[in-house]
């Protein structure tokens, strides 16, 4: 059967506060809760509400939940993870009831109102920074990224065993990873867990290390790895690598790179989102008669008309001459910023037609 959405089942939307999710469950464990509901359904309905808390409350379930749905929480941990890995107890004390109890008929175990990390399910992500010029972001490139990163070592496959040996069980924690301690408080039995002071939370011990990664199931390689920078890629945009991140001990996938895009300053261009800003000079006659030049654009030469009696600053606009759309189709514009010149010399005649023209324009 396929699973309701946790926004659903608790009467929430995707903009709900840690706060609004901690109201709607805790409305509605004390309408289902078996201790007092004893209609046929209740358990799983408090169940299935008790699931969705404990996703939506932890930040890293809900990011994982938010991008992938159910599959993002299935793949990262089982029902019984979801449950002992979450802490009820700010929500059932001072309510009469015992979570704790309630876990114990699902799973035959007790959770200890302890919060703590599962083991890890992925490796680390990775940042790397990139730097390109503006003409690489305006046709897109393919390049080659050298990635140093954690994998996991080639001959012992990530056991960090010698091949042909195996890790052994711990003997303290008995293969949990983890030390669980118990005492009577005012306040009723509490449990504290904490990791494996002998095997280090991996729940093993290495007897014959591997020689390649001297038992530490991971090796530091430098990859090769090609990347398709799209058109349009503005500076600072980030570009997501599924699984070409770190391969961590103990994790059943590898983590992301991310990419992180810079742009060159360039001698001509100003970009600001998709248009493109740049300068042009002309002299005061082109100014004042009017004239056409071929502009260069980052696709080529382009046609620029100077109307007659353009002043100084004025901005012209090149329609599509300007960057790729990366979230649409077309092109922005390029706007043409006109600065007119004045000589600082003059020849003698230069000076003469000069004074003629300012006499005509005073009268």
């Amino acid at each position: 059967m396929e699973k309701k959405d946790y926004y659903d089942i608790l009467g929430l939307d995707h903009s709900a506060t840690k706060e609004d999710i901690k109201k709607a469950y805790r409305k509605l464990a004390l309408k289902y809760h078996p201790d007092k509901n004893k209609e046929k359904g209740a358990e799983e309905k408090f169940k299935e509400i008790s699931e969705a808390y404990a996703v939506l409350y932890d930040d890293e379930k809900r990011k994982m939940y938010d991008q992938y749905g159910h599959a993002g929480i299935d793949q990262q941990y089982t029902t019984e993870d979801i449950f002992r890995t979450t802490d009820f107890g700010d929500i059932f004390r001072g309510m009469g009831f015992d979570f704790d109890d309630i876990f114990e008929q699902f799973f035959g175990r007790r959770t200890g109102f302890i919060h703590h990390r599962p083991r890890a399910q992925r490796g680390n992500d990775i940042r790397y920074d990139i730097q390109i010029s503006l003409e690489d972001a305006y046709q897109g490139v393919e390049t080659e990224l050298e990635v140093p990163r954690t994998e996991l070592c080639d001959i012992c496959r990530g056991t960090g065993a010698r091949p042909g040996t195996n890790p052994k069980r711990c003997p303290t924690c008995s293969g949990s990873g983890q030390m669980q301690v118990s005492r009577r408080t005012a306040f009723g039995m509490f449990t504290q867990i904490s990791e494996c002071s002998k095997c280090h939370g991996q729940g093993t011990i290495i007897e014959d290390p591997c020689p390649s990664c001297r038992g530490h199931g991971t090796v530091q390689k430098t990859r090769k790895i090609e990347i398709r920078i799209p058109k349009g890629i503005d500076d600072g945009a980030h570009l997501r690598l599924a699984g070409q991140g770190e391969h961590s001990r103990g994790a059943t996938q590898s983590g992301d790179l991310y990419v992180v895009v810079h742009m060159k300053q360039h001698p001509v261009f100003e970009r600001r989102g998709a248009d493109l800003y740049r300068k042009f000079a002309i002299s005061f006659p082109h100014a004042a008669l009017g004239a056409t030049f071929f502009v260069e654009t980052l696709h080529g030469r382009e046609k620029l008309k100077i109307p007659e009696g353009t002043e100084n600053g004025t901005l012209l606009k090149l329609k599509g001459s300007g960057m790729p759309k990366i979230h649409g189709s077309g092109y922005g514009d390029l706007y043409v910023l006109v600065e007119v010149i004045t000589p600082k010399k003059l020849s003698r005649r230069a000076r003469l037609l000069l004074e003629e023209l300012s006499r005509e324009l005073e009268d």
